[in-house]
Protein backbone atom coordinates (compact mmCIF):
# COMPACT_ATOMS: atom_id res chain seq x y z
CA UNK A 1 0.00 0.00 0.00
CA UNK A 2 1.38 3.60 -1.42
CA UNK A 3 0.26 5.65 1.30
CA UNK A 4 2.69 8.25 0.08
CA UNK A 5 0.82 8.18 -3.16
CA UNK A 6 -2.82 8.25 -1.45
CA UNK A 7 -1.56 11.44 0.79
CA UNK A 8 -0.47 13.07 -2.74
CA UNK A 9 -4.04 12.80 -4.48
CA UNK A 10 -6.04 13.09 -1.59
CA UNK A 11 -4.16 16.77 -1.27
CA UNK A 12 -4.54 17.38 -5.26
CA UNK A 13 -7.98 16.43 -4.82
CA UNK A 14 -8.48 19.22 -1.76
CA UNK A 15 -6.86 21.82 -3.87
CA UNK A 16 -8.70 21.06 -7.23
CA UNK A 17 -11.74 21.41 -5.02
CA UNK A 18 -10.73 24.59 -3.14
CA UNK A 19 -9.85 26.05 -6.14
CA UNK A 20 -12.31 25.44 -8.67
CA UNK A 21 -15.63 24.87 -6.88
CA UNK A 22 -15.76 28.83 -6.29
CA UNK A 23 -14.26 29.40 -10.00
CA UNK A 24 -16.82 27.30 -11.39
CA UNK A 25 -19.46 29.05 -9.13
CA UNK A 26 -18.81 32.11 -10.35
CA UNK A 27 -18.71 31.02 -13.94
CA UNK A 28 -22.11 29.50 -13.59
CA UNK A 29 -23.43 32.51 -12.07
CA UNK A 30 -22.49 34.72 -15.04
CA UNK A 31 -23.02 32.30 -17.72
CA UNK A 32 -26.73 31.52 -16.80
CA UNK A 33 -26.88 35.79 -17.39
CA UNK A 34 -24.84 35.46 -21.12
CA UNK A 35 -26.82 35.81 -24.59
CA UNK A 36 -27.93 32.21 -25.56
CA UNK A 37 -25.24 31.93 -28.29
CA UNK A 38 -22.28 32.67 -25.64
CA UNK A 39 -23.54 29.84 -23.61
CA UNK A 40 -24.06 27.20 -25.70
CA UNK A 41 -20.47 28.13 -27.17
CA UNK A 42 -18.82 28.03 -23.68
CA UNK A 43 -20.63 25.08 -22.49
CA UNK A 44 -19.46 23.00 -25.28
CA UNK A 45 -16.04 24.39 -24.21
CA UNK A 46 -16.57 23.28 -20.96
CA UNK A 47 -18.20 19.84 -21.50
CA UNK A 48 -14.61 18.78 -23.51
CA UNK A 49 -13.08 17.30 -21.02
CA UNK A 50 -16.08 14.57 -21.16
CA UNK A 51 -14.85 13.36 -24.73
CA UNK A 52 -11.94 14.21 -25.10
CA UNK A 53 -8.93 11.39 -24.90
CA UNK A 54 -6.86 12.03 -21.46
CA UNK A 55 -3.53 11.50 -24.04
CA UNK A 56 -4.83 14.44 -26.49
CA UNK A 57 -5.81 16.65 -23.28
CA UNK A 58 -2.19 15.91 -21.93
CA UNK A 59 -0.84 16.98 -24.82
CA UNK A 60 -1.89 20.16 -25.04
CA UNK A 61 -2.02 20.59 -21.37
CA UNK A 62 2.18 19.74 -22.13
CA UNK A 63 2.15 22.43 -24.70
CA UNK A 64 0.40 25.22 -22.36
CA UNK A 65 2.27 24.63 -19.68
CA UNK A 66 5.46 23.85 -20.71
CA UNK A 67 8.51 25.97 -21.17
CA UNK A 68 7.81 27.06 -24.41
CA UNK A 69 4.07 28.35 -23.54
CA UNK A 70 3.97 31.90 -22.39
CA UNK A 71 2.35 30.56 -19.31
CA UNK A 72 5.02 28.05 -18.66
CA UNK A 73 8.04 31.19 -19.26
CA UNK A 74 5.73 33.19 -16.90
CA UNK A 75 5.86 30.29 -13.98
CA UNK A 76 9.33 29.84 -13.97
CA UNK A 77 10.23 33.51 -14.45
CA UNK A 78 8.15 33.84 -11.24
CA UNK A 79 9.01 30.69 -9.60
CA UNK A 80 12.08 29.47 -10.73
CA UNK A 81 10.49 25.87 -11.43
CA UNK A 82 8.74 24.43 -14.36
CA UNK A 83 5.14 24.08 -14.08
CA UNK A 84 5.34 20.63 -15.67
CA UNK A 85 6.16 17.63 -13.91
CA UNK A 86 5.29 19.27 -10.67
CA UNK A 87 2.62 19.24 -7.56
CA UNK A 88 1.44 23.07 -8.78
CA UNK A 89 1.16 21.47 -12.78
CA UNK A 90 -0.96 18.44 -11.60
CA UNK A 91 -3.26 21.45 -9.61
CA UNK A 92 -3.15 23.19 -12.72
CA UNK A 93 -4.30 20.14 -14.70
CA UNK A 94 -6.95 19.42 -12.57
CA UNK A 95 -8.45 22.67 -12.83
CA UNK A 96 -8.94 22.12 -16.60
CA UNK A 97 -10.00 18.26 -16.43
CA UNK A 98 -12.41 18.67 -13.85
CA UNK A 99 -14.43 21.96 -15.04
CA UNK A 100 -17.36 19.86 -16.69
CA UNK A 101 -17.83 18.04 -12.91
CA UNK A 102 -18.06 21.08 -11.05
CA UNK A 103 -19.93 22.93 -13.67
CA UNK A 104 -22.35 21.28 -14.91
CA UNK A 105 -24.36 20.46 -11.58
CA UNK A 106 -24.03 24.23 -10.29
CA UNK A 107 -25.34 25.00 -13.67
CA UNK A 108 -28.44 23.22 -12.83
CA UNK A 109 -28.45 24.11 -9.73
CA UNK A 110 -28.53 27.69 -10.31
CA UNK A 111 -30.86 27.83 -13.20
CA UNK A 112 -33.49 25.77 -11.10
CA UNK A 113 -33.87 29.19 -9.19
CA UNK A 114 -36.93 30.77 -10.01
CA UNK A 115 -35.77 34.48 -11.74
CA UNK A 116 -38.99 35.92 -9.57
CA UNK A 117 -37.23 34.48 -6.31
CA UNK A 118 -34.06 36.95 -7.46
CA UNK A 119 -36.43 39.72 -8.45
CA UNK A 120 -38.06 39.87 -5.19
CA UNK A 121 -35.41 40.09 -3.02
CA UNK A 122 -33.98 42.54 -4.87
CA UNK A 123 -37.79 44.33 -4.59
CA UNK A 124 -37.04 43.82 -0.94
CA UNK A 125 -33.56 45.48 -0.83
CA UNK A 126 -31.03 43.24 -1.00
CA UNK A 127 -28.32 44.05 -3.76
CA UNK A 128 -27.21 41.76 -6.43
CA UNK A 129 -24.24 40.57 -4.07
CA UNK A 130 -26.13 40.05 -0.86
CA UNK A 131 -29.00 38.33 -3.10
CA UNK A 132 -26.16 35.60 -4.38
CA UNK A 133 -24.63 34.66 -0.83
CA UNK A 134 -28.67 35.01 1.49
CA UNK A 135 -30.67 33.83 -1.44
CA UNK A 136 -28.72 32.11 -4.37
CA UNK A 137 -26.02 29.93 -2.69
CA UNK A 138 -28.46 28.24 -0.12
CA UNK A 139 -30.40 27.46 -2.75
CA UNK A 140 -28.24 26.29 -5.00
CA UNK A 141 -26.65 24.08 -2.25
CA UNK A 142 -27.20 20.47 -3.77
CA UNK A 143 -25.45 21.39 -7.03
CA UNK A 144 -22.95 22.70 -4.90
CA UNK A 145 -22.53 19.57 -2.59
CA UNK A 146 -22.18 17.61 -5.86
CA UNK A 147 -19.63 19.92 -7.72
CA UNK A 148 -17.32 19.24 -4.67
CA UNK A 149 -18.11 15.56 -4.34
CA UNK A 150 -17.51 15.02 -8.15
CA UNK A 151 -14.31 16.67 -8.43
CA UNK A 152 -12.86 15.11 -5.52
CA UNK A 153 -13.45 11.69 -6.37
CA UNK A 154 -12.98 12.29 -10.63
CA UNK A 155 -9.67 13.90 -8.77
CA UNK A 156 -8.52 10.72 -7.05
CA UNK A 157 -9.47 8.59 -10.44
CA UNK A 158 -7.89 10.48 -13.05
CA UNK A 159 -4.48 8.62 -14.74
CA UNK A 160 -3.55 9.64 -18.13
CA UNK A 161 -3.66 13.48 -17.82
CA UNK A 162 -1.81 13.11 -14.28
CA UNK A 163 0.72 10.79 -16.11
CA UNK A 164 1.35 13.04 -18.60
CA UNK A 165 1.91 16.05 -17.45
CA UNK A 166 3.00 15.10 -14.16
CA UNK A 167 4.54 12.13 -14.79
CA UNK A 168 5.71 9.54 -11.54
CA UNK A 169 8.10 11.60 -9.45
CA UNK A 170 7.79 9.55 -5.79
CA UNK A 171 6.25 12.48 -3.25
CA UNK A 172 5.64 15.07 -5.87
CA UNK A 173 3.70 13.70 -9.04
CA UNK A 174 2.81 9.64 -7.97
CA UNK A 175 -0.86 9.90 -7.33
CA UNK A 176 -2.66 7.07 -6.17
CA UNK A 177 -4.16 5.90 -9.42
CA UNK A 178 -0.30 6.34 -11.09
CA UNK A 179 1.01 3.67 -7.81
CA UNK A 180 -1.84 1.18 -8.74
CA UNK A 181 -0.07 0.98 -12.58
CA UNK A 182 3.09 0.77 -11.76
CA UNK A 183 2.22 -2.03 -9.21
CA UNK A 184 0.50 -3.91 -11.88
CA UNK A 185 3.45 -3.22 -14.32
CA UNK A 186 5.78 -4.50 -11.54
CA UNK A 187 3.64 -7.81 -10.98
CA UNK A 188 2.15 -6.16 -7.04
CA UNK A 189 -0.86 -7.43 -7.71
CA UNK A 190 -1.56 -7.17 -3.88
CA UNK A 191 -0.51 -4.12 -3.85
CA UNK A 192 -2.43 -2.93 -6.43
CA UNK A 193 -5.40 -4.86 -5.02
CA UNK A 194 -5.08 -2.78 -1.55
CA UNK A 195 -4.78 1.02 -3.08
CA UNK A 196 -8.05 0.26 -6.13
CA UNK A 197 -9.35 -0.96 -3.18
CA UNK A 198 -9.02 2.24 -1.27
CA UNK A 199 -10.22 4.62 -4.43
CA UNK A 200 -13.78 2.24 -4.80
CA UNK A 201 -14.52 3.06 -1.30
CA UNK A 202 -13.74 6.98 -1.09
CA UNK A 203 -15.73 6.72 -4.58
CA UNK A 204 -18.33 5.16 -3.10
CA UNK A 205 -18.56 6.82 -0.25
CA UNK A 206 -18.28 9.97 -1.64
CA UNK A 207 -20.72 9.76 -4.26
CA UNK A 208 -23.04 7.58 -1.91
CA UNK A 209 -23.63 11.25 0.04
CA UNK A 210 -24.55 12.85 -2.92
CA UNK A 211 -27.69 10.76 -3.28
CA UNK A 212 -28.17 10.68 0.40
CA UNK A 213 -28.48 14.85 0.47
CA UNK A 214 -29.72 15.49 -3.11
CA UNK A 215 -33.53 16.91 -2.76
CA UNK A 216 -36.13 13.56 -2.46
CA UNK A 217 -37.49 14.49 -6.27
CA UNK A 218 -34.00 14.39 -7.60
CA UNK A 219 -33.58 11.37 -6.44
CA UNK A 220 -36.65 9.94 -7.76
CA UNK A 221 -35.29 10.74 -11.04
Amino acid sequence: MDWQALTLSLKLAFWACLLLVPLATLLVRWLIQAPPLVRRFCQVVIALPLVLPPTVMGFYLLQLFGRGSPLGRLYERLTGESLVFSFEGLVAAALVFNLPFAVQPLERAFAAIPREVREAAWVSGLSPLATFFRIELPLAWPGLISALVLTFTHTLGEFGVLLMVGGAIPGETRTAAIAIYDSVQALEDQAAAAMALVLLAVSFLTLALVYLWAPAGERAR
